[in-house]
């Protein structure tokens, strides 16, 4: 993937680490957000040639009665299959990259050198994308926290949901490929300060026209 113009950031961490907080503030600074798992789902809309492609891979039973894909079916079929899971990524994560390089060079075409491009992808560290970006951020949380939310806010079972963690990086992958690792072990007002700080260390200092050289990036947490 190709580098667009810009600065362009990639967000990364765990289910239920966070990492839409981080999204949103980061919106609120001044970022133009693309999400892949909104992507990763018009990837197999009712429709695509990626859903035909997942019911060509799966069997007709991964469709629910409107015709769209039963991501509960799916996740059922892959999240203990790791053969499974690579021939679903398969499908669905060309179009989602195609589709986000496609999305961030509109958005420096529209607003030019100063644009902030982020790029929420969960799986950025399992699918070897930290490269493509000028500054990868990592949110991390506690285990037990993370269950929490994912069975109260959720609905999964205990048992689900670690397995739904097992099937990602672990925090100390993330961590190591990740230029800043920002700690949802406390508060949202806590969270939400250290993204402030990351925007006023890391981005506003390499944008231009802010009197400082992109290499000041460097001087981040």
């Amino acid at each position: 993937m190709e580098k667009a113009s810009g600065l362009q950031i990639g967000l990364t961490g765990g289910i239920a680490s966070g990492k839409s907080t981080v999204a949103r503030r980061l919106v609120e600074l001044g970022a133009v957000l693309i999400d892949a798992d909104a992507l990763a789902r018009e990837a197999v809309a009712p429709g695509s040639e990626g859903l035909a492609a997942v019911v060509e891979a799966f069997g007709p039973g991964v469709l629910g009665p409107d015709g769209a894909m039963d991501r509960a079916a799916v996740g059922r079929l892959v999240f203990g299959d790791e053969d499974a899971r690579d021939r679903l990524n398969g499908i669905v994560h060309p179009r989602v990259r195609a589709a986000a390089t496609a999305l961030r060079a509109a958005a420096v075409e529209r607003t030019g050198e100063r644009t902030v491009v982020v790029q929420d992808i969960p799986l950025l560290v399992e699918t070897g994308q930290a490269g493509a970006f000028d500054v990868v951020v990592t949110v991390a949380a506690p285990l037990a926290e993370r269950i929490r939310r994912m069975v109260e806010d959720r609905g999964m079972l205990p048992e689900e949901a670690a397995a739904r963690i097992g099937a990602q990086a672990t925090d100390d992958e993330r961590a190591a490929a990740a230029d800043v690792v920002l700690d949802n072990a406390g508060t949202r007002a806590d969270l939400l300060a250290q993204v402030d700080d990351f925007w006023a260390r890391w981005v506003a200092p390499s944008l231009p026209g802010t009197g400082a050289p992109e290499a000041s990036m460097g001087d981040g947490p």
